[in-house]
């Protein structure tokens, strides 16, 4: 990959995207995965002519959603971690005061009490562009993202006619 070539993301799809991820990493943390059940107990079910050949097997199914679930989780929770593991020591304040601790933080109070000495909002929004920039790229090369919704396209130029009289 040619360093001097990265791709240009648009900030705003970039933000939103990145922050869902985060909001999915919340929920995954917090909300306890509620683990299936087989029942004991079979219910008539009415079956109409057709084929009777498929035979489904409910245990083994949940048994491998019981197992296969959580283990989604946690594999998209720790690869969430590792990618702000390798930020630089202020975005990884930011996003994990602002991101990965509670739903309730907001920006400003981040800025304002988090960071030690404050900074201003410009120089917030600057850092935390930074560390979105270098989360999506991260998150590209671990597959739980696709760049190419990110990026950026260029505006285009209307070419006008011109007539030669």
């Amino acid at each position: 990959m040619n360093l001097s070539a990265l791709p240009e993301l648009d900030r705003r799809r970039t933000q939103v995207t990145i922050e869902s991820m985060f909001e999915k990493y919340r929920i995954f943390k917090t909300v306890t995965f509620e683990a299936k059940e087989a029942s004991t107990t079979y219910s008539y079910t009415e079956r109409f002519h057709g084929p009777t050949n498929t035979v489904t097997d409910q245990t083994a199914a949940i048994a491998s959603y019981n197992v296969d679930i959580p283990a989604a989780r946690r594999a998209f929770c720790s690869a969430i971690d590792s990618v702000v593991e390798r930020l630089d020591m202020r975005e990884q304040q930011l996003v994990r005061e602002r991101y990965m601790k509670r739903d309730e933080t907001y920006d400003y109070t981040i800025y304002n009490h988090v960071f030690d000495p404050p900074v201003s909002k410009d120089t917030y929004v600057k850092i935390r562009s930074k560390a979105f920039y270098k989360m999506a790229l991260a998150l590209t090369d671990l597959g739980l993202l696709s760049l190419h919704t990110l990026v950026t396209t260029a505006p285009r130029v209307k070419k006008e006619k011109i007539s030669i009289t």
